[in-house]
């Protein structure tokens, strides 16, 4: 599009939605009091964010050049068995026992982009599900799941790395990808390969999955999940949409795909953000007098939102200044409160410290043990964060029904304390999808979700479908509750998530 041309669109799509908001007078009064509360510049609003987690990327991207590293031509897809340094392995294990692999793939689709992953074989069988994990942000590396939620291990303060009891490879064999390229260890040499929207982020991932398989033919026939939280809520849909897409077009190496699920994530943005206000009022975050006012912006962001659609265009961007403000009216009357945990307070600028994943990852050991060499880790990027914008306020769940009437199974999950994604609006959303199995879903009985005899969430389910409102958790489920985050992955991927136990009957009695 010629720049001028860009420049009217863009300019037409502000003005239209100035306008919108002018119309109503209550609404414009509204946005004269919380213009100081609402939406920063998206880039001081990023580094925010990234700084409330205590990470500390030296680049904003992953961009490389030939003079920093060799650039692999052939195979397109280069791994290597490791071992952590500093990570207690049983004796006679050796690093073909144990299964652990790091690797980079050369993105076909693309001027040279290189995507880095992890797999971690299962430590049960290697017939258990193959597992993808994708991380949020947009723009967060997939490391911070590895180390601070589901992985195989946790870091200690002195570095050392200590096994996880409830790492999701005591189920599966898990991957973690680093996406959007640019993410993590994943770099570019070409600015032209960084991602605007769900297309190209799931065709990566789909083009990598291929050559996954390739690699790893002994698992193509598991069961294969897709999983994931918070942005993920966008990521999952189009990337289960475009591996059953490609199953059906006969399209490469067959995916058994079985089911995804979405964590605490922003997938209907019209329905999640009109859930905001509600959810800080049930849970006490703002008074009744603050919800009316914030409340007159809704239907403004409704509007935009409508006029963003699915499709991912200028107007999504506009949408996005108008709808945050709602979110930013929340905070700045809720002072410092942990927006994915309203439980904890954030001290200073920190809401948690996941430094110490920066630290190790940052070792010339775990570098050499990985292969990475003098590649950046880009923790969170802001690029891709900005990126994306045109993207964020899409509504990814009308490609989900499709998945559904196939037999693909869903699992919604949210911990109940989170607001920036809260279980209200994840709710309302799936309670809203239209599928032929819709009315039996939002008629089901909710039932407890028991995990060693207590009460771990409230379970919803209908034929593929299920929503798990999980209790004593913030927007990283598996971080605050892990045992019961394993117990749903092991129970869902049998299939048994909706199977009432005796111990569970006996505690819905009670």
């Amino acid at each position: 599009m010629p720049k001028s041309k860009f420049l009217c669109v863009f300019s037409l799509s502000l003005l239209f939605l100035v306008s919108l908001a002018c119309f109503s007078a209550a609404a414009s009064s509204v946005l004269d009091d919380l213009r100081l509360a609402g939406s920063s510049f998206p880039s001081v609003h990023t580094k925010k964010l990234i700084r409330e987690l205590n990470l500390f990327p030296k680049e904003e991207v992953n961009v490389v050049d030939g003079s920093r590293v060799s650039l692999m031509e052939d195979p397109k897809l280069v791994e290597k068995r490791f071992k952590f340094p500093n990570l207690a392995v049983p004796a006679g294990i050796s690093v073909e026992d144990l299964g652990h692999h790091a690797g980079y793939y050369k993105l076909p689709n693309s001027h040279d982009a290189r995507m880095f992953y992890f797999f971690f074989e299962s430590r049960n069988s290697k017939m258990d599900p193959v597992v993808i994990w994708l991380t949020g942000g947009p723009g967060c590396s997939s490391e911070l799941a590895l180390f601070y939620e589901n992985g195989p291990f946790t870091i200690a303060d002195n570095m050392s790395l200590f096994w996880n009891e409830y790492g999701w490879d005591k189920a599966s064999n898990l991957l973690y990808v680093d996406q959007p390229i640019g993410t993590g260890f994943s770099y570019i040499s070409d600015r032209r390969d960084i991602r605007h929207n769900e297309d190209g982020v799931s065709n990566d991932l789909y083009d990598f999955l291929q050559a996954f398989f390739v690699e790893h033919p002994e698992f193509a026939n598991n069961d294969f999940f897709i999983t994931g939280e918070s942005y993920a809520g966008h990521y999952i849909p189009a990337f289960a949409t475009r591996v059953h897409l490609g199953n059906k077009a006969k399209d490469g190496i067959h995916i058994n795909l079985k089911g995804f699920a979405i964590g605490n994530g922003l997938t209907d943005p019209a329905i999640q953000y009109k859930a905001y206000t509600d959810y800080a009022l049930d849970m006490g975050v703002i008074k009744k007098i603050d919800y009316d006012l914030i409340n007159k912006l809704v239907p403004v962001c409704e509007l935009a939102i409508k006029l963003c659609g699915t499709d991912g265009t200028i107007s999504c961007m506009a949408s996005y200044f108008v709808c945050d403000t709602i979110f930013g009216g929340i905070m700045a009357l809720a002072g410092n409160i942990n927006y994915y945990d309203i439980r904890k307070k954030c001290e200073g600028s920190l809401c948690y410290d996941f430094s110490n994943m920066e630290k190790f990852l940052n070792k010339k050991s775990v570098r050499d043990a990985l292969g990475v060499g003098n590649i950046d880790f880009v923790s969170c990027s802001t690029t891709v964060y900005l990126a994306m914008l045109v993207d964020c306020m899409r509504n990814l769940e009308v490609g989900i029904p499709a998945l559904l009437e196939d037999g693909i199974k869903l699992l919604v999950y949210a911990g109940e304390y989170d607001l920036i994604c809260n279980w209200l609006g994840n709710s309302r959303w799936v309670h809203a999808m239209e599928w032929s199995g819709q009315k039996e879903f939002v008629a089901s009985s909710e039932v407890p979700f028991v995990v060693d005899g207590l009460e771990a969430g409230v379970l919803k389910t209908h034929g593929p479908l299920g929503f798990l409102k999980v209790h004593d958790a913030g927007h990283m489920v598996p971080m605050d509750q892990p045992k019961a985050a394993l117990e749903m992955l092991k129970r869902w991927t049998k299939g048994t998530l909706s199977e009432v136990s005796d111990s569970e009957k006996l505690v819905a009695e009670m």
